[in-house]
C-alpha cells in the first residue's frame, strides 16, 4: 500500500508541473509513460514524444523526475 500511495502521490506532483502550460506542450504526453515503466531514458522519451534527444532531456528536467542512474552517459530517470 505505501508503493501505491508513493505512486499516486509522484503522479499529483508531475500534474501540478503541467499546470499554466501551453497546449502544444509535450510535457503532458509524458506523464503516462513514465508512470507506466517508472524509469525512461532520453532515447525512450524522445521516440514516445516524437522530439529530438536533447528537447527530450530538457522535459525530463521540467518534469523534475530524479536521476536513478548516477551516469553522465546513459542516463536513466524515474519516479522521486
Amino acid at each position: 500500500m505505501k508503493e501505491h500511495d508513493r505512486l499516486v502521490l509522484a503522479r499529483q506532483l508531475m500534474e501540478r508541473k503541467l499546470s499554466g502550460r501551453r497546449t502544444s506542450s509535450k510535457l503532458p504526453e509524458l506523464v503516462e509513460p513514465v508512470m507506466a515503466r517508472l524509469l525512461v531514458s532520453v532515447g525512450m522519451v524522445a521516440e514516445t514524444l516524437e522530439v529530438t534527444p536533447q528537447v527530450a532531456r530538457r522535459i525530463v528536467l521540467e518534469l523534475g523526475l530524479r536521476e536513478m542512474t548516477g551516469r553522465g552517459r546513459f542516463r536513466a530517470w524515474g519516479v522521486i
